[in-house]
């Protein structure tokens, strides 16, 4: 019975499995597919423009009146092919952001051959846990934005009149909301590498020191900003997202374990209802 439900497990597996060339048109159909959906979505978000730079000018206007009371908050642009430009760059960003719900989704799409019948199951739970993340470190990078301009404003002391041009501050706020969004995936990925027994809770709970040193450099890397705000707004929210994935890998861990012990006695149950029983070990008396 044993090996019967191994063949049956392998055979599972496998049929999932593809050769290296179906793989590699498998990916490309996966990358024309989110390709196709970021120059789709270019259009809404070209007219979306308006909306757009009124949203991202909020926390560049409250960060310079908190300085200068007086300030009128409008960018600085030396040059007339800027805004064209501007428009362009701040659209395809907006789409690459409307897009990661498919992104997401044709990625799980493209690892789930690989695995289990069972664990294709939770293509949905990732996928919405991925979208969720995404847009909850998207919010936080948009509302510590002013008090990391604030601080990078007052850095250059009262004698320095700062003025932003609109390509810099839109590059920058739009590359602090990705990488917010992007580092928020940190749990998905700690959890997914339990669940396919790459690491258990028992190692992350040993590394948490040297977890807490990588968070922190990583963080550091992926803030475009550099200032002490916005890194610790991500690094702070990484750790505990760290600490909750190994709660979710044990609950995960011990689920398997109650489903691989019921497996195991309803194999027994039918060997001693069929008067079979398992072939023994070579080392078995």
């Amino acid at each position: 019975m044993a090996k019967v439900k191994g063949v049956l497990k392998g055979a599972e597996r496998d049929a999932g499995h593809m050769a290296l060339g179906d793989h590699l048109k498998e990916l490309r159909t996966r990358l024309l597919i989110c390709m196709g959906t970021i120059l789709v979505l270019l259009i809404p978000a070209w007219y979306l423009y308006p909306w757009l730079t009124e949203l991202l000018n909020a926390p560049y206007c409250e960060a310079l009146r908190s300085v200068d009371p007086g300030s009128n908050c409008k960018f600085l642009s030396t040059n007339v092919l800027d805004p064209f430009t501007l428009r362009l760059r701040v659209a395809s960003y907006g789409a690459l952001i409307m897009a990661m719900p498919v992104i997401m989704w044709q990625l799980w799409r493209f690892i789930a051959p690989g695995l289990y019948r069972r664990e294709r199951r939770y293509a949905l739970a990732f996928t919405v846990s991925s979208i969720t993340l995404f847009v909850l470190g998207g919010a936080i990078a948009y509302l510590t934005l002013d008090k990391a301009v604030q601080f990078l404003v007052g850095v250059a002391g009262p004698a320095v009149d700062v003025r932003s041009g609109p390509q810099d501050f839109f590059k920058l706020s739009l590359f602090m909301i990705l990488a917010f969004g992007l580092g928020f995936q940190f749990p998905v990925v700690v959890v997914a590498l339990q669940m396919v027994g790459v690491v258990t809770p028992q190692n992350l709970s040993k590394w948490r020191r040297q977890a807490f040193l990588i968070i922190v450099v990583i963080a550091a890397a992926i803030t475009p900003s550099g200032d002490p705000i916005s890194l610790f707004a991500l690094a702070v929210p990484m750790y505990v997202f760290y600490e909750g994935s190994i709660v979710v890998g044990r609950l995960f861990l011990r689920r398997k374990r109650k489903r691989q012990e019921l497996a195991a006695a309803a194999t027994a149950e039918v060997a001693a209802a069929t008067g079979t029983e398992e072939p023994a070990g070579p080392g078995a008396d």
